[in-house]
């Protein structure tokens, strides 16, 4: 995984959610843009949780993203 595909997944038109995986099995999710930011250096991001919980992680542990279906606040209804 590369800062640049992390940067591709932030910037994402219309923003997908997604998760980071990481080298010790951890998943984060990324529900919003607004949940992620990153430090000057590049290397570390800051992702918070909606229950305002925080993860700091170093990117060189980051072994996949999983890119979720995009949200535009509506659901597609099953047919009976």
């Amino acid at each position: 995984m590369t800062v640049e595909q992390l940067r591709n997944a932030y910037n994402a038109q219309p923003f997908r959610p997604f998760v980071i995986h990481l080298a010790d099995g951890r998943q984060v999710p990324v529900v919003s843009r607004e949940f992620i930011m990153s430090v000057p250096s590049g290397r570390t991001v800051v992702v918070c949780q909606p229950d305002d919980t925080l993860n700091i992680i170093d990117l060189l542990l980051v072994t996949d993203l999983e890119l979720r279906p995009a949200t535009n606040g509506t659901r597609k209804r099953r047919k009976a």
